[in-house]
């Protein structure tokens, strides 16, 4: 009976994880295709003739002079960026609520904190590009950094491990003379990397993937991210180059492929970290 279930759980799994892989094999598959082969009609799931014309294409610029590398160097700067100060402000602000006991007003901060993860994205949208506007920031590189370090959800993380850290080693550290800053840089940051390294993955994958924003934040074609610039590919002269389209799309996905895959241990360990506790 036992075994029965397990297979069929294993089963269940293997059928959902082909379910979700099915679309990322087709595109990797449609790259290696040249635009006949991509708009027959034929259901050949695999290119029948293989080609790499369409990477080559792409890494050289020569699709219509669009800047693909450029593109690639844009996104890959924000979402560093952008994740370096997400990881010092929201480590910052949670340390500050959970262990700083004589902060005015830390309980309602807290909840102002974990009130705003109910207020959805596009809410803010107009407001934000608004106040952007008016400050004559956009199509700048402030302008596609910024809002994605505004968020509650790493200080709510964060917060969560600093308020179950033990206080005995914070106490023994202040006899030995530590002040707050050393605590907070020297005993609690180095306990927190795998927190910290899943909150690096989220915020680099949100900020690389964002979509929406870039493609208005940016007006010309040297500021868009990759995701915003392949969509004006899309719906521009390349809207029946499907071979090319999912070759660039390909290569975007790849930074993201590879951060998730060298934190993948640290993520692991994270979530066993937040069982345990």
């Amino acid at each position: 009976m036992v075994n029965t279930r397990k297979l069929g759980v294993t089963l269940l799994a293997v059928i959902i994880a082909v379910f979700f892989l099915l679309p990322l094999v087709w595109m990797i598959s449609t790259s290696f295709k040249n635009d006949f082969e991509a708009l027959s009609g034929k259901m050949n799931f695999f290119p029948l003739k293989p080609t790499v014309d369409n990477f080559v294409q792409g890494i050289n610029g020569e699709l219509m002079n669009v800047p693909i590398i450029r593109w690639i160097i844009n996104s890959l700067s924000v979402g560093v960026i952008g994740t370096v100060i997400v990881l010092i402000i929201d480590s910052m602000a949670a340390y500050a609520l959970a262990r700083l006991q004589d902060l005015p007003l830390r309980r309602i901060m807290l909840s102002l904190f974990i009130a705003s993860l109910m207020i959805p994205g596009v809410l803010t949208f107009l407001p934000m590009y608004m106040e952007f506007n008016a400050l004559n920031l956009i199509n700048t590189y402030p302008a596609l950094i910024l809002p994605a370090t505004a968020g509650a959800f790493g200080v709510f993380l964060l917060y969560q491990f600093f308020s179950s850290f033990p206080r005995e080693i914070e106490e023994a550290a202040r006899i030995d003379g530590a002040n707050k800053w050393q605590i907070y840089a020297r005993i609690l940051l180095p306990s927190a990397v795998s927190i910290m390294v899943t909150l690096a993955i989220f915020t680099f994958m949100g900020i690389y993937n964002d979509f929406v924003w870039p493609l208005y934040a940016t007006t010309s074609p040297e500021m868009r991210t990759i995701t915003a610039g392949i969509a004006m590919m899309a719906t521009g002269s390349y809207t029946q180059s499907y071979g090319k389209l999912m070759a660039m799309t390909t290569i975007a996905t790849l930074p993201v492929v590879i951060v998730f895959i060298l934190g993948q241990r640290s993520f692991v360990k994270a979530i066993t970290q937040s069982a345990v506790k």
